[in-house]
């Protein structure tokens, strides 16, 4: 029997580069050595493609590969840089296609796209270094349209990096002119209590061109720290699916649609999590990530195995889809 070559790509230049190892090492132990020849296809921090430990050129890395599975998280992997890669070597990837993953990295963006679509997300304002207005002005604008507290994080991001917390008016404008001076780019988002939920959904899964996994719930250990990468990294966070919360019947199939339409109007292909705030008064949208971790402790493997599916069979079947076919 002849074995499919995968290549396992995973690294990159973004904050998340440990979190895509690991969830590299997840998809690589996934993967049958019977049906299976895995190649550990690793990006540096710099940019520099290795195989086998030894820098090479991507088309080099490439060659002979039947599907390149992308691990990686955030920066080049989520802009649409490395899949136009990919797609120029000709060789067929898991995730999102180059425009779609680039728009959903993109906060202020998809943002604009969903609202159109009518889903409901926290009141924002975003900001760029063309702005000419002081950081106090920027601030005041925001403040007309939504009093604190406030979230602010850089628009062209992942997984929540850069997140400040701002709890008064009075520290807006210095963490405005913070972000903008990191990133060159700003989202002040109103602060939305409630509890922290993500939804999966996988494409033609289960006999359904998008199938909404479970519900999970993210919970931190620590109640001040906010939900980012860095606690991910730092054991801060717990997940729980089904979820502890007690959703209504009507809030939980709210969440699965508004989960699927958000994966549809962003363009999103393969799999995606959506994450929500759910309050009393439903589910607000907060972002859309278009290459979740599959690391052991991240949200997307518990929403799997809540539907007694495994990561092996998710594998599988995401691979099979990206050359075009499907086994589940």
């Amino acid at each position: 029997m002849t074995r499919t070559i995968v290549g396992v790509l995973r690294g990159g230049n973004s904050n998340e580069y440990d979190l895509s190892l690991k969830t590299g090492a997840a998809v690589m132990n996934a993967l049958s050595n019977d049906k299976y020849t895995v190649r550990d296809i690793l990006i540096d921090r710099s940019g520099i493609w290795h195989i086998q430990g030894r820098p090479a050129e991507p088309a080099r890395v490439l060659h002979g590969v039947d599907v390149v599975f992308n691990a990686m998280h955030g920066g080049i992997g989520e802009d649409g840089t490395i899949a136009r890669i990919i797609g120029r070597a000709g060789v067929p990837f898991t995730g999102a296609r180059p425009d779609a993953s680039a728009l959903s990295l993109n906060k202020a963006q998809a943002r604009r796209r969903m609202s159109e679509a009518g889903i409901r997300m926290p009141r924002a304002v975003s900001f760029g270094m063309t702005d000419e207005l002081t950081t106090g002005d920027l601030a005041k604008m925001v403040f007309q349209q939504f009093g604190p507290p406030y979230v602010v994080k850089p628009t062209s991001s992942n997984f929540s990096e850069g997140v400040l917390f701002v709890p008064t008016l009075n520290e807006l404008p210095d963490a405005i002119g913070d972000t903008l001076d990191a990133y060159g780019n700003a989202l002040a988002e109103e602060f939305v209590r409630g509890r922290e939920v993500s939804v999966g959904v996988v494409d033609g899964f289960r006999g359904e061109d998008a199938y909404a996994l479970p519900p999970a719930e993210i919970v931190c250990v620590d109640e001040g720290v906010l939900i980012t990468s860095r606690a991910w990294r730092e054991g801060m966070l717990r997940t729980t699916c089904p979820s502890e919360s007690h959703h209504t019947v009507a809030h939980r199939s709210q969440l699965l649609d508004v989960a699927k339409k958000a994966h549809s109007t962003l363009g999103l292909s393969g799999y995606s999590t959506v994450d929500f705030i759910v309050t009393s008064r439903g589910p607000y949208l907060l972002e859309v990530d278009a290459l979740p971790g599959l690391y052991d402790d991240a949200p997307f493997p518990a929403m799997l195995g809540a539907v007694g599916a495994t990561l092996p069979e998710f594998v599988e079947h995401t691979l099979y889809r990206a050359r075009g076919t499907s086994r589940v």
